[in-house]
């Protein structure tokens, strides 16, 4: 029995970290998917989840494939017994209002400044000291990542509070500005000359980290993603919560490092190593062009509008599908949709080039001089063709996105 179900929907390159540390932390777990959950989900049963785990992604897509039915399969399994853990879009899909889950009576608090949802790394949290949830050998404090995370509301309900946000960590980065590099008087003289705040004072006491009962089972919400590779404090206390969660030992070693380009190739198919060699030559242009590049093995870092999330997603699904080797099951599906995947991958990859050296374009020659309204429109359209509209996952990327999560799904063994 898989005592750890993952919600693979819309997960993307932050169901990838997921998997990685309960491999190396050989925690029983499998994949499943929205359709699934909406068949209905059981705590206790055999062949049924302790916890149900869901990763980061977009809360509202999730939502939507969950549909009324899966909600409501949800629903019910925490509140007959059984224990939800949600990491960033997981943890949003958990909260009321919308479509979210109403597990917990917060809400999700609208940004005043869309600055405040770009940052991103390693930030101080104060933790509940002594909560059954939070393991006492981190002591009062801890240093974990967010990345691009959302925020609580936290106005109302019987809601714990397990980690507060402190101070930025040593690279934390507002958007593409990283803010070590920022002297406080400098911040002051922008605030003061632009009106332009950039440090995230608003953050500091907020929640970052949430847990509550539903019915008679447990939720725990984290904008932080405590599986980001070594990471040690956040993996340890990730370690710990789903010791918690699933009644098992909790001692973990950190999740190992993670280097995309050394990733093993296993299952030489060609429509998957043309894949791996466009999106490469893709990333080059824009690494060259100054739009994109490597901020850690295996997290891109891009411009701001830039989409860089999005070619990360691809890439290391590719990277990773190819690492785990041809099975069966998924070689009758490949053989189904890999001509379909070779023609959208190839268009998508060079029309990518082409839309990175069109932004490029926009930077230097638009600096001076407004962009005429047809090249705005036409740079418009080239995104939302790749990429459909923001914040969503759409266009030719949305559907070769599809393809690559089922694939994935299917290589990956139920552990």
């Amino acid at each position: 029995m898989s005592s750890i179900w993952v919600l693979w929907d819309d997960s993307h390159l932050w169901g990838l970290l997921i998997l990685r540390a309960l491999r190396s932390w050989d925690r029983p777990h499998r994949l499943v998917r929205a359709n699934e959950i909406a068949q209905g989900v059981s705590a206790g049963n055999p062949g049924g989840p302790s916890l149900l785990l869901v990763p980061g992604g977009q809360a509202s897509a999730k939502a939507h494939l969950l549909g009324a039915k899966g909600r409501k399969a949800v629903q019910d399994f925490v509140a007959s017994g059984g224990a939800y853990l949600g990491l960033c879009g997981g943890a949003g899909l958990a909260l009321s209002g919308g479509r979210g889950l109403d597990l917990c009576p917060w809400g999700r608090a609208k940004f005043a400044d869309r600055l405040g949802h770009f940052l991103s790394g390693h930030i101080h949290v104060d933790l509940a000291q002594g909560h059954p949830l939070v393991p006492a050998a981190l002591g009062s404090s801890a240093l974990v990542p967010v990345w691009w995370p959302g925020q609580f509301a936290s106005d109302n309900g019987p809601v714990e509070v397990l980690a507060k946000y402190r101070r930025p960590g040593p690279d934390f980065w507002v958007a593409d500005l990283i803010l070590k590099r920022l002297s406080e008087d400098l911040l002051r003289e922008w605030e003061s000359v632009y009106g332009v705040h950039i440090k995230p004072d608003f953050l500091l006491g907020r929640p970052c980290v949430i847990s509550g009962a539903h019915g008679q089972g447990t939720y725990v919400l984290s904008y932080s993603h405590l599986e980001t590779p070594a990471s040690p404090q956040a993996n340890a206390w990730l370690a710990h919560i789903l010791g918690a969660l699933t009644g098992s030992d909790s001692a973990r070693p950190p999740v190992p490092a993670w280097d995309l380009s050394t990733s093993p190739i296993q299952w030489t198919d060609p429509a998957l190593n043309a894949a791996r060699g466009a999106l490469e030559e893709a990333i080059d242009t824009g690494q060259e062009h100054l739009l994109l590049f490597w901020r850690n093995p295996w997290l891109l870092g891009w411009r701001r509008g830039i989409p860089g999330a999005a070619i990360n997603s691809l890439y290391a699904l590719v990277c990773e599908s190819q690492a785990l080797g041809d099975e069966e099951s998924a070689g009758r599906f490949w053989r189904q949709r890999a001509a379909e995947f070779s023609e959208l991958m190839g268009r998508f990859c060079e029309g990518l080039t082409h839309y990175l050296l069109a932004e490029r374009l926009s930077m230097t020659v638009f600096r001076t001089k407004p962009a005429s309204s047809d090249f705005s429109k036409s740079l418009k359209k080239q995104r939302d063709d790749l990429f459909g509209p923001p914040p969503g996952s759409g266009g030719a990327h949305g559907r070769i996105l599809g393809i690559l999560e089922e694939l994935f799904r299917l290589l990956y063994p139920a552990r």
